[in-house]
């Protein structure tokens, strides 16, 4: 069961594609945060969805929004994708506990072992404003997430 629009968003700590350390707790009033679960690194649709982010990373990455993408691949599988695709926003690795984060958002998919594919807008505050869970072959629509954030 996801979480309810209005509480307060788990808070987490995960290794991105560098190796780098980064909290949600981190952004808390400063910037409002799209966090992006995706099943797996380099498959058709997770790949098409975080190119399209790159793509239009200005309206999901900047002064006021942060982007994050998590899927339960490891960091080193997070930094070959990275590298190959271009996306120069964290790319963060929730492997081990494997999948922590997303059983926290409600989101884990136990007989797969991958994150379903759900998106969390996420204010500065620290509570979530906006969701969405799709299943694992649905891809999502960027224009959900930039109405999402106009919102805020």
């Amino acid at each position: 069961m996801t979480l309810s629009i209005g509480t307060a968003a788990p808070d987490f700590e995960l290794s991105d594609q560098n190796g780098n350390k980064v909290s949600l707790s981190s952004f808390k009033g400063k910037k409002n945060v799209v966090l992006l679960f995706i099943p797996f690194a380099f498959t058709g649709t997770c790949t098409g969805e975080l190119c399209a982010m790159r793509d239009d990373l200005s309206s999901f990455q900047n002064d006021n929004v942060e982007l994050l993408a998590v899927s339960c691949d490891s960091m080193f599988t997070q930094r070959v994708w990275a590298e190959q695709e271009g996306y120069k926003f964290p790319v963060l690795a929730d492997f081990w506990p494997h999948g922590a984060v997303a059983q926290a958002y409600g989101i884990f998919d136990e007989a797969r072992g991958c994150a379903l594919r759900g998106t969390f807008v996420i204010d500065k505050e620290g509570a979530i404003r906006w969701s969405v869970v799709n299943g694992l072959g649905d891809a999502r629509s960027n224009d959900d997430y930039k109405a999402a954030l106009a919102a805020l």
